[in-house]
């Protein structure tokens, strides 16, 4: 990695920034989510900004960008794409779906059904789809920005565990302050700011960084620290499922992306601290059977979890 890499990164920051004003923290974790090659769940209320992250990343990297508004009565070949008949040709023509696009936004996931839910599992997992008998490759970078409102239960599809899995991170937007908000109400006078947003990095650039990520280095006093905080959640009297190892490299990925992004090529004990609490907590499920507030009694544990666990020296 070099200073060439850490200004890439700026550059995108700032840039990504431009259409997110006054939220430093969802645009520095969504890059984490992006170089270290993952996907992003943002469970928040409407109209904070969800689609303006999403368009503002594709922008910047100008790639291509699709979005997806999830209903009931969407099928898995409203996502993936369908074979069409083609008369005059006497022959099936495959047309491609959304899926097969570099960045893709997923408004209100939950309201589409399991059926419809899982079609997304091989794509986000194995960067390829496979319809009708054949495997079709994803374009590189492949990056799912899912969305879905944490207050409305009515008419929704819970994600099971198996699909929370595929993402890196959960996190929150959160409403602007008030100095901000003003702000906001000024930069929109003339149209989105998203509009006018120039590419700040190409898709090469990318690669580039995906693969610096990688290289950061990572202390093996650090991997044990991690593995004793996923540990611990398999034993912890209030959960009732605890992290899985796909849920330990997906941590261990994202440090190294969080990293690379503080201008460092080694991992430390804050990037974990840091990165665990969005990483694992929409991989636990807390013990009760009560739905509401169950994100947050197990955010608890984890921030419990990383009270307890000794930090290496």
């Amino acid at each position: 990695m070099s200073q060439e890499h850490f200004a890439w990164i700026k550059a995108l920051e700032v840039n990504v920034s431009k259409a997110l004003l006054g939220k430093p923290e969802p645009v520095h974790l969504a890059i984490v989510a992006l170089l270290a090659e993952g996907h992003i769940l943002i469970e928040d209320a409407p109209g904070v900004g969800k689609t303006s992250l999403a368009k503002a990343l594709a922008k910047s990297l100008n790639c291509d960008f699709k979005r997806l508004q999830c209903t009931p009565d969407m099928l898995p070949s409203d996502i993936l794409g369908s074979s069409i008949y083609l008369p005059n040709r006497g022959e099936f023509e495959f047309r491609h779906g959304p899926i097969f696009s570099h960045i893709l936004l997923i408004d209100e996931i939950n309201r589409t059904t399991p059926r419809t839910q899982s079609a997304l599992l091989e794509a986000m997992n194995e960067l390829q789809v496979s319809i009708e008998g054949h495997t079709y490759a994803l374009k590189r970078p492949f990056f799912v920005l899912a969305t879905q409102n944490p207050f409305e239960f009515e008419g929704t599809f819970a994600l099971p565990e198996n699909q929370l899995d595929r993402f890196m991170l959960c996190i929150d937007i959160g409403y602007p302050e008030l100095a901000v908000e003003k702000q906001i109400l000024t930069s929109h006078r003339t149209g989105e700011p998203v509009d006018a947003l120039q590419p700040a990095m190409t898709l090469e650039h990318l690669a580039e960084l995906q693969q610096a990520v990688r290289d950061v280095r990572v202390d093996d006093s650090i991997n044990e620290y991690l593995l004793k905080i996923v540990h611990a959640t398999r034993t912890h009297p209030e959960l009732s499922l605890g992290i899985s190892t796909r849920g330990a490299l997906t941590l261990y990925r994202a440090a190294q992306s969080y990293a690379l992004l503080e201008q460092r090529a080694f991992v430390v004990p804050d990037d974990i601290k840091r990165l665990a609490v969005p990483v694992l907590a929409h991989r636990a499920i807390s013990k009760g059977l009560v739905r509401e507030g169950q994100r947050d009694r197990v955010k608890s544990v984890i921030r419990q979890i990383l009270e307890k666990t000794p930090v290496p020296k």
